[in-house]
């Protein structure tokens, strides 16, 4: 498998020697371990970050007991919250009955796009984490999604973290930084054709053949409109998460 293109110099560059680690975007937290805790009732938690901008994870009711749960993590556009993506995918996590994570970034957008991994890679571990503690979490149905520098960040750290992603969802992306390969998710990439903020072929068409170059199973999703969320493109990224109903 051919690797990923480096950034162009000057953008999120950082010292190779540290690939390793979370500077690069490694996280610590990998699924499997058995919950140590009850699970969470039906509902909306935040998880109790203190330093404010929680994180926010939705329990559908009807959770089967017997077997490990499907996650999707949705990541919030710039200035964004997740009260704002969160709409977009509850009436799919009652349906299909998967837990949704919603992280917030410390700051006005995500800080790989501010200037490199931090706050916010620490943040989504412990997220996670605190998941895990109250869930069995089905490795093989764990997802990393989100909406344009939210998207840029899921396929970022899906790149970077692909022995914890298996399947990564870019909606209108503007770019991928990934300085080590890690581990085969699946991609899914939707992108309207109009976008006039994030053009389709300077994102998601070079995100498609950088993908493909690289071995990836690709899935590319064009759809008729600007940079916005659209739900029947919505409902083709969560089919491609869980298969058809």
């Amino acid at each position: 498998m051919r690797g990923i293109p480096w950034p162009e110099p000057g953008r999120d560059m950082i010292d190779p020697s540290l690939l390793g680690g979370a500077l690069a975007g490694r996280m610590s937290f990998r699924p499997g371990a058995p919950p140590q805790a009850a699970p969470l009732p039906p509902g909306r938690h935040e998880l109790g970050f203190d330093e404010g901008r929680d994180a926010v994870l939705v329990v559908p009711e009807g959770l089967p007991a017997d077997k490990p749960l499907p996650l999707c993590v949705m990541f919030h556009g710039a200035g964004g919250e997740a009260n704002r993506v969160l709409p977009h995918l509850v009436p799919h996590a009652r349906a299909r009955r998967f837990l949704l994570l919603a992280p917030q970034s410390m700051f006005v957008t995500w800080d790989i796009v501010i200037g490199g991994h931090g706050p916010d890679l620490q943040r989504l571990d412990r997220a996670l984490a605190t998941v895990a503690a109250h869930f069995p979490l089905d490795p093989t149905r764990l997802a990393f999604a989100g909406f344009s520098d939210g998207g840029s960040y899921a396929l970022s750290m899906g790149l970077t973290n692909g022995d914890v992603a298996s399947h990564v969802i870019g909606l209108s992306a503007g770019f991928m930084n990934c300085f080590k390969q890690t581990g085969t998710p699946r991609f899914f990439l939707g992108h309207g054709r109009s976008d006039r903020q994030l053009p389709i072929e300077t994102s998601a068409h070079q995100h498609a053949r950088r993908l493909l170059d690289s071995g990836y199973d690709l899935t590319l999703q064009p759809f008729d409109g600007d940079h916005v969320i659209v739900p029947w493109v919505v409902g083709r990224a969560i089919d491609f998460f869980l298969g058809p109903p």
